[in-house]
């Protein structure tokens, strides 16, 4: 394959010539380089690329690999990690101006679990102020450009903006965001990748900077969704650091993926949600299902307890709640250089009163055991990820969120996958979102994997890149 053909190849297809010392980690991370280098003057995924040290590091895998010390199918491959993200001694702005300077006192676990698999940090990647918005935009620190058009500035999506454009572009095979309402699968869902969003406590959040201490999770965005799968095996874990991960149970996302669908009972979406995705997207939708029962899943409509709106405005109650909680010394001061529309966003987080935060939590709790119910005997949700493609930047409205169906995922404490499935006739991106129950990644990226294998969607790359 060419230059070109080999940015957009997953992991999981070199990995085998990475070990056997055909291919090597200092030819993959300069192609990366060179990318970023002629393509991200457009793009503005990265806030900083970490040149020099990717190249020692190459070296340092390729000598390795040579020694006979191969690390696992991640090994000298190249990840973009977004910049709420520490890592100790660089610069973490959290997408803040007001932290330009801030330099992270300590490293993330999931860094140094990505390191430990042999992987190499490229560089950090842009995000919606304090990860607080769903388009992607950024005031002060800069937009991504959607990849998928050089004509017209699109939304890339947030906040994991940056990485959704860097893995979207070729830029890097693979790249880490975080989710608190859709954050890694509605970049994901514009920019034509994948994106597993995991349960609360399946990957450490220290060192990430907090946006909503109970809803936010880190989680990969990838080429492939065995690329993806081979992400989370590798950071995902207890950490003492974070007591949320230390009961999670033991899963091998790996160990399962191959095994097809046949005979799985799949829920599927309620005709009352139709009416708000866009035609083209639904058509996506639509097709998405019948690979899935050509497969031999059994499919089902499920008309859920409640409406996606219902579960958009529940997680945007706790999610304002705690963030203006974090960020309020921010906020209330008129001279701190903030984004005008998070700055709105985190004031309306502060006329939520503690009543009706409690509120919020105890109509969260009653929603998880009204979706349990109804889910009983089901082994995933699948739905559109998002209703529309990307749009302008210009047409974008900061006072809605696309994140209308992704947010129920977090409020609900569930799993999420979003991966390719579709074009529109404009040539924009959709996406299907598989949604499984707490702590069953494994399934939503078993589904994910049967569906990919049937299409040919995921192979598909932005014109012009």
């Amino acid at each position: 394959m060419d230059a070109s053909e080999a940015a957009f190849a997953p992991i999981h297809e070199q990995a085998a010539e990475v070990r056997s010392g055909r291919l090597s980690p200092v030819e993959i991370v300069e192609r990366a380089l060179d990318r970023i280098e002629r393509h991200d003057g457009k793009l503005q995924a990265f806030t900083e690329v970490y040149a020099e040290e990717a190249r020692f590091a190459a070296e340092a895998a390729e000598r390795d690999i040579r020694a006979g010390r191969y690390l696992g199918p991640l090994h000298g491959f190249p990840i973009a990690v977004k910049d709420l993200v520490d890592i100790e001694g660089r610069i973490t702005t959290g997408g803040s101006k007001a932290w330009a300077d801030r330099v992270s006192p300590e490293t993330a676990t999931l860094v140094r679990r990505l390191v430990a698999a042999g992987m190499i940090v490229i560089g950090k990647t842009r995000t919606v102020e304090f990860a607080y918005g769903g388009w992607g935009t950024n005031e002060h620190m800069g937009t991504p450009w959607n990849p998928w058009d050089l004509e017209t500035h699109r939304v890339p999506g947030g906040s994991s903006s940056g990485t959704g454009v860097a893995v979207g572009a070729g830029l890097t095979p693979a790249g880490i965001g975080t989710d608190t309402g859709g954050s890694v699968r509605i970049p994901a869902a514009f920019c034509g990748t994948v994106g597993l969003k995991v349960t609360v406590g399946r990957i450490s959040v220290h060192g990430v900077l907090p946006l909503s201490h109970s809803l936010d999770t880190p989680g990969p965005l990838a080429r492939s969704v065995e690329d993806a799968a081979l992400v989370y095996e590798a950071v995902k874990g207890a950490d003492l650091a974070d007591p949320s991960t230390l009961s999670a149970p033991v899963d091998d996302s790996l160990a399962t993926l191959k095994r097809g669908i046949a005979g799985m009972r799949i829920a599927t979406m309620a005709a009352a949600e139709r009416d708000a995705i866009e035609p083209d997207i639904l058509d996506a939708y639509d097709a998405s299902l019948r690979v899935l029962e050509a497969l031999d899943a059994r499919l089902e409509p499920v008309p859920l307890p409640y409406r996606f709106t219902e579960y958009r405005d529940m997680a945007g109650a706790i999610i304002g709640a705690e963030a203006y909680a974090k960020l309020a010394h921010l906020a209330d001061d008129d001279a701190a250089p903030l984004d005008s529309a998070v700055r709105l966003r985190l004031r309306a987080g502060g006329m939520i009163t503690a009543k009706e935060y409690i509120e919020a939590l105890d109509a969260q709790r009653r929603a998880k055991a009204a979706f349990a119910e109804a889910m009983d005997g089901f082994s995933a949700l699948v739905l559109p990820t998002l209703p529309m493609a990307a749009i302008p930047v210009a047409d974008v409205d900061q006072s809605r969120t696309p994140a209308d169906i992704t947010r129920m995922a977090n409020v609900l404490g569930l799993c999420a996958l979003a991966l390719p499935n579709g074009l529109t006739r404009g040539g924009l991106p959709s996406s299907l979102q598989v949604v499984g129950r707490p702590f069953d990644e494994a399934t939503v990226l078993r589904i994910g994997w049967a569906y990919e294998q049937s299409t040919d969607w995921h192979t598909r790359r932005p014109p012009g890149l």
